[in-house]
């Protein structure tokens, strides 16, 4: 896969891109990052990429031509089209299904604005997608596209050490994920639970996935309206319902005694 992030501020990405697991895919060969300062492509003496807004208002836009230079500069060694990703408030919510959906794509380019926003000409006519990372405001796109490029480029194969990793991921199962240990077995008088030293492994999967219902159910209730659940699963949810309801009644009785 090929990434290219067009932003003012390419410095940015160089400890983000040459670091950790983005780092190894990149020697690796699995995946070409590249950061491109779009200034290099204004068309004038100044290098302005930016002007005021037509109308009146606050704030600087973002210029069409050194963007669409830009893209059509990366885009010449695409064999395919490639998604042209805005990063942008106004964009779909970025999710694991978009990160998968987009990890199948072999080129992808991101544009990270600053100032007031961009020409909507960019939005209409260049890109492909629009994502955001949030309802809230940043100072530029350069943190967001690197939270998408990080969720994307470890789902591409080779690149983490254990494949089963990225599939057991929270929210990659629609759950939250269950609850790890490690050794020592007992640390300050906390112990790993039974299960996990027992060596049964069946049940271990049992107990796992029964952990992330619970863990979402407590948590992230909202995940569960979304999911296909196994009549195993909407049994022990109903457990977890009737346990939570008893111990809520519970509470409301101690608390009307005071």
């Amino acid at each position: 896969m090929k990434v290219d992030v067009l932003t003012l501020f390419p410095e940015m990405f160089t400890g983000v891109f040459e670091s950790s697991i983005l780092g190894k895919a990149n020697e690796k060969g699995i995946v070409s990052l590249n950061a491109i300062n779009f200034r290099d492509f204004s068309l004038n003496k100044h290098h302005t990429v930016d002007d005021t807004p037509y109308g009146g208002g606050g704030g600087m836009v973002l210029k069409p031509e050194p963007i669409f230079a830009a893209v059509e500069h990366v885009v010449t060694s695409s064999p395919k089209p490639p998604r042209v990703i805005l990063m942008c408030p106004q964009g779909e919510t970025f999710t694991q299904k978009k990160a998968e959906e987009l990890a199948q794509e072999e080129h992808l380019i991101f544009i990270c604005g600053h100032y007031e926003g961009y020409d909507e000409r960019i939005r209409e006519y260049l890109v492909t997608d629009e994502l955001s990372v949030g309802d809230y405001v940043l100072t530029g796109g350069e943190i967001p596209a690197m939270t998408v490029i990080d969720a994307v480029v470890r789902l591409l194969p080779g690149v983490l050490g254990n494949e089963m990793s990225a599939v057991t991921d929270s929210f990659s199962t629609g759950l939250l994920e269950y609850p790890h240990y490690t050794r020592p077995a007992e640390f300050r008088g906390w112990k790993v639970p039974d299960m996990l030293l027992s060596g049964h492994h069946a049940n271990i999967e049992v107990w796992r996935r029964q952990q992330a219902l619970k863990r979402t159910f407590t948590r992230r209730p909202d995940l569960l309206d979304k999911l296909e659940l196994s009549d195993q699963d909407k049994k022990y949810l109903q457990e977890l319902q009737n346990n939570h309801k008893s111990e809520r009644e519970e509470q409301d009785g101690l608390s009307s005694l005071f």
